[in-house]
């Protein structure tokens, strides 16, 4: 009998170890990332049916738009030159720069004018720390962070302390990871994306939590650049290589598409 009770003894105290264990297992930390985009500079190069659709739209515009003011002075000035060669004219009342004079100063001016480049140094040198780079794209903003043994780069985030809302949790990360000197603006109190993962084995007996439950705001950069942070700003397709799938999906679900 005695034996008996013992093995129930025994029994009823692995299940408190289980169950202790268990519960202890279902805490998830909760974390906050902030998605950074970066409009694009530049409008993206037009493709072959873009330009040729584009010519078609000038020419037509050209053919059944009325005389601009230049042109109806180009007009009067060559009737004015037909009446000064016969005589019937005043030399003193003709205009003393003609619509031909303009524009050949115009065509001199424009010949001279040199457009921007497209391509900055940092697309030539494929820097992807600096914001100056693919200006006809969307741009997002990763900081490199560790998660366990590995270093990979990942939205800034960080985990929410006591007494944060989610969006002052975001607003504090945004600016432990970049500094004050990135200026950006934030929309809306709410996330607009969720993502969670568990941790390693290792990482779970180190810290008594199964995973991490990540909620993610979006903001738009304004100005400035991080400070003092290893990072990159990638496009949509450097989006897809660098990031997990799962990760990526959650993301990619509150942006625009750029196609």
């Amino acid at each position: 009998m005695l034996k008996t009770i013992n093995n129930l003894k025994a029994l009823h105290s692995t299940y408190l170890s289980t169950r202790n264990l268990q519960q202890s297992k279902t805490k998830w930390d909760l974390l906050t990332a902030v998605c950074v985009e970066r409009k694009p500079i530049v409008t993206p190069a037009l493709t072959e049916l873009e330009q040729t659709f584009h010519k078609y739209l000038s020419e037509k515009e050209f053919e059944l738009s009325l005389k601009s003011d230049h042109e109806l002075q180009h007009e009067a000035e060559l009737k004015q030159q037909s009446l000064l060669k016969k005589g019937d004219v005043d030399l003193d009342a003709t205009t003393k720069q003609t619509a031909q004079d303009f524009l050949d100063a115009c065509t001199e001016e424009l010949a001279q004018f040199k457009f921007a480049d497209r391509l900055t140094d940092a697309d030539r040198s494929n820097n992807l720390k600096v914001i100056s780079r693919k200006l006809d794209k969307h741009l997002v903003l990763l900081t490199k962070q560790k998660l366990g043994k590995d270093n990979i780069f990942l939205l800034p985030q960080g985990v929410r302390q006591d007494g944060e809302t989610l969006r002052q949790c975001a607003e504090r990360v945004l600016k432990e990871s970049c500094g004050s000197d990135m200026k950006t603006k934030f929309y809306g109190n709410a996330p607009c994306g969720f993502y969670k993962y568990t941790y390693p084995k290792s990482v779970q007996e180190e810290t008594d939590s199964v995973g991490a439950k990540v909620f993610i705001y979006f903001a738009r950069h304004c100005a400035g650049e991080p400070k003092d942070t290893d990072c990159k700003w990638l496009d949509r397709q450097e989006l897809q290589k660098e990031l997990n799938p799962k990760y990526l999906d959650s993301v990619a679900a509150f942006l625009i598409d750029e196609k």
